[in-house]
């Protein structure tokens, strides 16, 4: 078996109109408890994401401290979280999980990325 190197974590908050309070409200919790890197937010579906969302980015060091928080803190927002292995679409695919509703993701996006 070929070892992979996870080089960070990205974590995908979904939100709609509706939810973007609840999500900018998470958003701020993430900025002020842990050190993460906060992506810009997109109102939009972008890439392989089919709805609105913005992106968490943290180390792998810090999977057992932000995964477990946004479980419990989610607000009943879905969130993806996949590793960073340099391999987009096994990624987002094959070594992802979901909190909350698991989203039809474009993967041919991924691919033509």
């Amino acid at each position: 078996m070929t070892q992979t190197t996870i080089t960070s974590f990205h974590a995908h908050v979904y939100y709609n109109p509706d939810t973007r309070d609840i999500a900018s409200r998470v958003r701020e919790e993430l900025d002020t408890r842990f050190d993460v890197k906060l992506g810009r937010w997109h109102d939009e579906p972008v890439g392989p994401h089919p709805k609105s969302m913005y992106q968490v980015i943290f180390l792998p060091e810090q999977f057992g401290e932000v995964v477990p928080w946004l479980m419990l803190y989610r607000q009943g927002l879905d969130i993806l979280v996949h590793p960073n292995t340099g391999d987009a679409v096994a990624d987002h695919l094959l070594h992802s999980l979901w909190l909350g509703e698991k989203l039809d993701l474009n993967i041919e996006a991924l691919k033509a990325g």
